[in-house]
């Protein structure tokens, strides 16, 4: 991506890329209007403006984010206010609590919610749908797999996004999942339960992109 020399450079924003939908979030980012990287170490976490959590399996996440020495790394950077992005996965990364997790599994943290593990996949199946989310104009195409839910939202928590009531019942929208929280915003912190990735819809990358953008503007603060 080429900038002209008086206009500013393009935040770099990374994509955790220890497992899951690394190639299709580095297009998504690109096509948002970001410079986009593969993060694999603590000097590539250091070096990005923004992050991208996607989709994977949770509970192996965290333990490669162990062996790779990036667990207490990117805790600190979300600590110091590191814009992050989590999907499905990443949300379940980014919470603070998790329901029907594994024995003894761990999160990153940061998100002050409480999310229920494959609560989508339990109860509903995978699915195919849309949503509205606040900040994005129109409808936008969720893919569910084995997706999270949220369960509970904290009162600095933004709720951005629910599932709508299918019509007919018996749609996937229906049932259970009707009025379940599936997009929330804390701060620096942007999660979906779906994944904005697959689809070719960059509309929630282009809001992530920008919530970096801003905070890349920001004036430091006082000392």
């Amino acid at each position: 991506m080429s900038t002209s020399p008086d206009l500013p450079a393009p935040p770099l924003v990374g994509v955790l890329a220890l497992q899951g939908d690394v190639r299709e979030h580095l297009v998504a980012l690109e096509a948002a209007g970001a410079r986009a990287a593969r993060v694999r170490r603590p000097s590539e976490l250091e070096a990005v403006d923004g992050l991208v959590l996607p989709g994977g399996e949770s509970t192996t996440m965290v333990r490669l984010l162990r062996t790779f020495d990036l667990l207490e790394p990117l805790r600190g950077r979300i600590r110091g206010g590191l814009p992050v992005l989590g999907t499905c996965a990443g949300m379940i990364l980014l919470a603070d609590r998790v329901l029907d997790g594994a024995p003894g599994q761990q999160t990153v943290g940061g998100l002050d919610v409480t999310v229920r593990r494959n609560a989508f996949g339990r109860q509903v199946d995978s699915f195919e749908g849309t949503v509205q989310v606040q900040g994005v104009e129109g409808p936008v195409p969720a893919v569910f797999i084995r997706a999270p839910w949220v369960e509970e939202a904290g009162s600095g928590v933004e709720v951005l996004a629910r599932v709508e009531a299918a019509d007919p019942p018996g749609d996937p929208g229906a049932g259970e999942a009707a009025g379940r929280i599936v997009a929330v915003r804390q701060g620096a912190l942007l999660a979906t339960s779906f994944h904005p990735e697959v689809g070719g819809d960059h509309r929630v990358h282009r809001l992530f992109v920008a919530m970096v953008t801003g905070r890349q503007a920001a004036p430091a603060a006082p000392a």
